[in-house]
This record gives C-alpha cells, structure tokens and sequence, in this order.
C-alpha cells in the first residue's frame, strides 16, 4: 500500500509534527512551516494531527496510489484535480487505485500539505519521519521528493467518511489574520539604537525572493546594530529576527539552526509565524510588541482555536446520503447545510433516491 510521485513541485517533503528534544545536540525541530494546516489537512483525513504528510512550496505535483484512501490538501486556494475532475481545497475527497491526483499552484500562500488517510509510513530517523532538507535527515533519504519515489502507507483504523469542516470560515482563519504580526523584543534588542528598535513597528517590510524551510529574509527597512552583528553564538528557535551585517531581518523557520552569532532584535509570536511565513514574494507585512506573557495567551488562544476547528468536522454528502452524513445534520431544527440538502436528487415518490 503506497503511494507514487509521478511529478514532484518545489520542496516538496515528508513531514510530521517535527523532531523534538534534541536542539541540545544540534539536531532543530524540521515539521510543518504550517503547522496549523497540516493538522487540518491529516484531520480531514481521519488521522492524528502529528501524522506524516507531505508539504510543498508554491506547486504540489501528481501522485498515484495503490489502495482506495481520503486525501486533503490545505494551505492555501489550489486547482486539484482527480483524473481531470476539479475538486476543492480545505476538504477530504477519495482517491481510487489507477487515479492520478494532480495538485497545481496554491494561490494566496506559499505552503501547502498534502495528507493522505493512514499517513506516510517510511521508517522514522531520531524519533520523526520530518525531512530536515538542509542537513539531509530523516524523510526519503534527507532531500526533497522526485518523480518515481514510492512512499509507504500507514493503515486506516477504518474506512470512514470523506470530512470537511462545519464552519470553513473559521477554519481558513486558522494562524491568519490582517493585523500585524506580534513580536516579542530581545533577546539582543539592546544591540540596537531605540530608534531603530523603533522602525520595526513604524515601517512596513517586505517579503523577499530569500527564503527557504531554513528561514525568510525581509527587505525594505535596514536595522543596523549599534553595538554591532557579531556576538557570541547563543540559542536560536523558530521566530528569531537574526539582524546580520546587512541590516535586513533574518527571520528563522522550522529548520533554522539550533544556534547564531547575529543579534536577535526580537522573537515572532509562535501564533503568526506560519501566518509570516505563508506572505507570498512581495507581500508587506507590519510588526506591532506584545510581552511575553501576551505572547503566550495568544498561543494558548491559537491552539485552542485549533482543537475547536479539528473537533468540529462533519461528513461530507457522496452520492446517495450517507447515515453518517445525516446524523451530521440538523434535522430537527432545519438544516445544518442546506445548499448541499437541496442537491440530493429525488425518486419519483418523493423520498430520497438510492
């Protein structure tokens, strides 16, 4: 039970929720930029929200697999097709043997995952089956995916229905927002004038062409270090503003190094880091201050927000209504979806066809 690639778009990886426990040996976490939609994309799927999927940026690819499964691919707004037939994002759909599932470019992001129902099976390496493509750990063979990989399947614990989210609204709002990002200052802020501190909530930066799974450099504002962009090498985590001599923000994603020796002038909210990290090449983005108690309400917020959209998914109608489909529903107080309850076709006698 597999899956093939048959064509492979940029970076795309295998990855879980990521490698835990081991920055003190220099080992950094690799997992999802998105963490977020790769829990909604394995849920949609039946599976846990850690489970192996598959991330890409900017282009998905093909595939094929060898056993009837539920796939889901979030992230962003996607031309998906199976075998042809156009089939919508941010839901779960079905996908027989001999099928070729095509996943085109996501718009409006820059990160998008595929799960596939039982997850991607390949042997773990230090605990996870992430790929860490920049050291060349873990996934197939440490590198990105290509054209004739086979990956393994776990087994579903049972067929169950395809899924969608009750409210989708809510759950495209997942990690997004139109508000600044949230920074929380330091450690090394005190290697820099007040008012350069200043310009990173008075100007708008920029989003630029450098940046990978490693980390995203931002242009637009310079932020040169009074005191200087060498220190001593220190930790490092996912968020850090490393500042180099450049000037310009180097900000730190999943598989960013477990140490640094530039100053880091602030830490991003681990709440909108994946929200940075979607801005397409180009896109503005603005930076206001919260404490670092704030900072940790507003993750508590994000992952409760996020349980509550994983806890409320609903079968999809396919076909002929389902039991499962209709326990679903509402149908005492009127319909929970009535645009979809007004497609089922009818028998001649009125009842439900099939």
């Amino acid at each position: 039970m597999s899956v093939e690639v048959l064509s492979a778009g940029p970076m795309l990886s295998v990855q879980d929720a990521g490698r835990f426990g081991l920055r003190h040996l220099g080992v950094s976490s690799a997992g999802p930029i998105d963490m977020a939609a790769m829990a909604l994309a394995n849920a949609l799927c039946g599976n846990e929200p850690d489970t192996a999927a598959l991330e890409f940026a900017g282009l998905g690819g093909s595939f094929k697999a060898t056993r009837p499964l539920r796939f889901a691919v979030t992230g962003g707004l996607c031309d998906i097709r199976v075998d042809g037939r156009t089939v919508p994002p941010g839901e779960s759909h079905r996908l027989r043997p001999g099928e070729t599932l095509a996943v085109g470019v996501v718009r409006g992001a820059v990160w998008g995952y595929v799960a596939f129902s039982g997850g991607i099976a390949i042997a773990p390496v230090l605990g996870s089956r992430s790929t860490h493509l920049r050291s060349g750990l873990g996934g197939v063979e440490g590198r990105a995916l290509r054209a004739g990989d086979v990956l393994p399947l776990g087994e579903e614990a049972a067929e169950g229905p395809c899924l969608r989210p009750a409210n989708p609204a809510r759950a495209a709002a997942i990690g997004r927002g139109d508000g600044p990002i949230r920074l929380i200052l330091g450690p090394q802020d005190d290697y820099f004038a007040p008012e350069i501190v200043a310009r990173l909530t008075r100007e708008p930066f920029t989003v630029t062409p450098q940046r990978d799974r490693m980390a995203m450099v931002l242009g637009g504002v310079e932020l040169p270090a009074a005191r200087g962009h060498d220190i001593v090498s220190d930790g490092t985590v996912p968020g850090s503003i490393q500042v180099p001599g450049s000037g310009l923000p180097l900000v730190l994603l999943a598989e960013s190094q477990t140490t640094g020796g530039y100053p880091k002038i602030a830490t991003v909210a681990s709440a909108d880091l994946a929200r940075l990290a979607q801005t397409p090449v180009g896109g503005e983005v603005r930076f206001s201050v919260v404490g670092r108690e704030e900072g940790e309400e507003i993750w508590l917020a994000h992952r409760r927000n996020l349980r509550a959209v994983l806890g409320d998914l609903v079968a999809k109608p396919e076909g002929a209504l389902r039991s499962d489909y209709l326990l679903s529903c509402d149908l005492v107080g009127g319909f929970f979806c009535p645009e979809e309850i007004v497609q089922v076709p009818l028998s001649q006698d009125g009842g439900i066809a099939g």
